[in-house]
């Protein structure tokens, strides 16, 4: 696990930058953590080092958004509606984001449906409002050098 303290939010916006440079077609992002705790922030981030030209938005009404003006293609999803694996398997995302990126907020709900390749990042914000990213690598990613997003 990595351990990542962002004091402002151009801090958590730019360990997504630096995440950036290391994703590849396939990837799985799963970000979790309560409310307001900076996961569409970090996918702003994330979108901005691949080069996207969309504002990115929360997905949180429309469960899925995909944005394809980047280097690589992402699609974002938001599972905190979701009541079950079954809708999560009706939204289709891993064939949606084959050629991408595919960044799940909520994830933690969708754990039994991910692939064991995937990198989970955990956020906690601290009382002054700084956050604090946890980075736990699974499968493959374990073997990436992630010491740069420190």
């Amino acid at each position: 696990m990595i351990e990542v303290r962002c004091a402002t939010e151009t801090d958590t916006r730019r360990v997504a930058g630096r995440l950036s440079a290391t994703l590849q077609p396939g990837d799985v992002v799963v970000l979790a953590g309560p409310l307001g705790s900076g996961k569409t922030l970090f996918t702003q981030g994330l979108a901005a080092g691949l080069g996207v030209e969309e504002r990115v938005v929360s997905p949180s009404f429309v469960l899925v958004r995909q944005y394809r003006s980047g280097f690589l293609p992402i699609v974002h999803a938001d599972v905190y509606r979701l009541g079950s694996l079954h809708e999560f398997a009706d939204l289709d995302v891993f064939e949606l984001a084959s050629d991408g990126v595919l960044v799940i907020e909520w994830g933690h709900a969708v754990d039994p449906a991910l692939p064991p390749d995937h990198l989970r990042i955990d956020f906690e914000v601290e009382d002054e409002g700084a956050r604090v990213l946890r980075l736990t690598p699974g499968g493959a990613w374990r073997t990436r050098n992630l010491d740069a997003l420190v």
